[in-house]
């Protein structure tokens, strides 16, 4: 039913309803009701269909505001698919014309570096499109799922601890949230060095922390380069999510990313 039935409906109900009771009660019921019982029986059938009649539109409306809403955060799944798909496209043939320029020049071991990019690229490809978005797989358990194969494949020893409730962010906050992860630990693959990584997310007073660190080179003030290391993407999916973005790195000490969000 659309919101313009739902109004047609609101202006002709109530009237009716009412103007029919007080038209039998003129014609009909005249000389069997005294003027004050007609009039307490129509304060009381005007509060019984009020209320019936408001009850059941709030319904529709609340179902249908939550059928959209619905909607919009399967469309921001889908639209991260999308372009999931085209940063693939991009990063495999950038890594492909490299490795062409590489084997021509006879770098086998520069060569092999890239072959290796392009299999976890793929590999972390194939996780994102093959979790069905309509499954009903937690958060923190996709999460966990997907760090167990990065850890696999970047042979980095990963420690995960994830104490949020479910359902505390909305589905388009975990497309983000679940963005800021993957290109985290991409980046961790591709420049630390690390041994070994963390993930925490916890709820804290008034809000929530995110902590991704590793124990990598690191890297120094002056080569603090959001764009040199992926991070301008972080910050993107951080602003979308009304978070804030705290980068903290000292050369050989690794680094520590922390994002924190308040309550809605």
């Amino acid at each position: 039913m659309s919101f313009r039935t739902l109004k047609i409906l609101t202006i002709i109900i109530p009237p009716l309803l009412i103007g029919s009771f007080e038209l039998i009660r003129h014609s009909v019921l005249l000389y069997h009701m005294s003027m004050e019982t007609g009039n307490y029986l129509i304060i009381l059938l005007t509060l019984a269909v009020s209320y019936v009649f408001s009850t059941w539109m709030f319904k529709m409306i609340e179902e249908k505001n939550h059928r959209l809403a619905t909607e919009r955060e399967m469309r921001a799944v889908y639209e991260e698919r999308e372009r999931l798909a085209k940063e693939l496209h991009d990063n495999i043939a950038q890594t492909l014309f490299l490795l062409k320029v590489n084997l021509k020049k006879g770098k086998i071991y520069e060569a092999s570096g890239l072959v290796n990019s392009i299999d976890a690229n793929l590999r972390q490809a194939i996780y994102n499109l093959r979790v069905n978005p309509l499954e009903m797989i937690s958060f923190p358990k996709r999460v966990e799922n997907w760090l167990i194969e990065w850890s696999t494949v970047s042979g980095i020893e990963t420690n995960v601890s994830i104490q949020i409730t479910e359902g505390y962010f909305s589905p388009s906050e975990e497309v983000q949230l679940f963005g800021i992860i993957q290109e985290a630990f991409t980046n961790i693959r591709k420049h630390s060095e690390a041994q070994s990584a963390g993930l925490l997310l916890q709820m804290i007073p008034n809000g929530w922390e995110m902590k991704i660190e590793d124990d990598g080179k690191g890297f120094s003030k002056n080569e603090r380069s959001l764009n040199q290391y992926g991070l301008v993407m972080l910050k993107e999916r951080v602003e979308k999510i009304d978070a804030v973005l705290e980068i903290s790195s000292e050369k050989n000490h690794g680094t520590k990313i922390m994002v924190k969000g308040s309550d809605k």
